[in-house]
């Protein structure tokens, strides 16, 4: 009898099957978010990458919103909803501006549960940061010395001026609340530094840490699933990045999609603590039956009509008993697949060598470059 490999539900897209809504393709079964009143969904990495969407992105979330309502969560501040929302019409995809939420609007929320209304708050960041501060009745101040908090997000105008004045504000004893602290932000060009390296570097100044927003911390979550009027466990949570959508969701208890869009690989997998209840090359596996992996003996593998095995530390694919590429393994079975070796190996220290291997080939064979570099990996071994 085959052992159900437990760690992990990974979702897939068979060769062949349609994406018809609710029921998933030929096979007649609930698709993949049928079991869910909702999706929270990530933009940077998942839905678009710079100014260009990621393939399969626009047509799957249409789908999707078709059927169940639809709320995006982003942790980057810079922008207002309405600015996100109109990128995400240019790229072809139905959504209103209510159906964004950034993390600077959570932030702001928090600041007007605790500061009287007209309270000055020092913002720094992208426009989207001032406009949430006014959209709740706080007043946004530059000078240091007046304001009663501070919020920092990420902008592509940040200035060490900017550090200096909330650096200021903080030492004068201001509620400090950042949006998020990503180390890195992706872009068409490669990562560069995200809000995470700001808040750092005003940290150092300061000798304070600021109290969090975004996610992996609960409130841009929480305010997302209020935004869909259900409980974050009845939602499904999609995003790239492990230490922050995955871990993030499993906290709030939503179940969550890892995509292989964005900034982490299975590479990234290996060192981190995070585990997705579904893994997915792109979003199309929303649309489909959620398939099972299951594992057939130590050192092998199956999925649908597929089996991955290893062999004097090799990783090897086959398809009905005979032996394909691996790349010619459908993107999301692949993923699936993937995800579910690199986890069962990974908290092993007899097998973590091997994780990493197998790891690095499954980012080469499914296109994946912008994971973390081997020395993070390394640091996480098991002892």
């Amino acid at each position: 009898m085959r052992a159900k490999a437990p760690r992990i539900r990974p979702a897939g897209s068979v060769a062949g099957v349609s994406h018809d809504g609710a029921v998933g393709g030929a096979s007649g079964q609930p698709s993949l978010m049928a079991a869910y009143l909702g999706v929270i969904c990530d933009l940077d990495g998942v839905v678009y990458r710079g100014p260009d969407a990621i393939p399969y992105a626009v047509s799957a979330l249409n789908d999707v919103s078709r059927l169940r309502p639809l709320c995006f969560a982003t942790n980057n501040a810079s922008r207002t909803p309405g600015e996100v929302a109109t990128q995400l019409r240019s790229l072809g995809l139905t959504v209103e501006d209510a159906a964004v939420v950034t993390s600077a609007q959570a932030g702001a929320q928090l600041l007007a549960a605790e500061l009287p209304s007209g309270s000055a708050v020092l913002a720094v960041g992208g426009p989207g940061v001032p406009a949430a501060l006014a959209a709740v009745g706080l007043v946004v101040t530059r000078e240091p010395e007046q304001a009663r908090a501070v919020l920092q997000g990420w902008g592509r105008d940040v200035r060490v001026d900017d550090l200096a004045r909330a650096a200021v504000a903080i030492a004068h004893g201001a509620r400090w609340v950042a949006t998020n602290t990503d180390r890195t932000l992706p872009t068409p060009q490669g990562l560069v530094p995200g809000n995470g390296t700001l808040v750092s570097a005003v940290a150092e100044a300061t000798g304070r840490e600021p109290e969090v927003v975004g996610k992996p911390h609960a409130p841009l979550y929480l305010a997302a699933a209020e935004r869909l009027a259900a409980a974050p466990e009845l939602l499904l949570a999609v995003g790239d990045r492990l230490d922050t959508d995955i871990i993030g969701a499993t906290a709030v208890g939503a179940d969550s999609l890892w995509v292989l869009g964005g900034v982490d690989g299975f590479l990234s997998l290996v060192g981190s603590p995070a585990r997705p209840t579904y893994a997915a090359h792109d979003l199309r596996a929303l649309l489909d039956p959620p398939v099972r992996v299951e594992r057939l003996d130590p050192a092998s593998w199956a999925c649908g009509d597929v089996r991955l095995s290893i062999v004097s530390g090799r990783v090897s694919a086959a398809a009905d008993g005979v032996t394909i590429d691996m790349s010619a393994v459908p993107g999301n079975q692949l993923a699936a697949l993937a995800a579910t070796v690199v986890l069962d190996l990974r908290g092993q220290s007899a097998s973590y060598d091997l994780a990493v291997s197998l790891a690095t080939e499954f980012d080469r064979v499914l296109g994946h470059s912008a994971g973390v570099n081997r020395h993070r990996v390394e640091d996480t071994r098991p002892q």
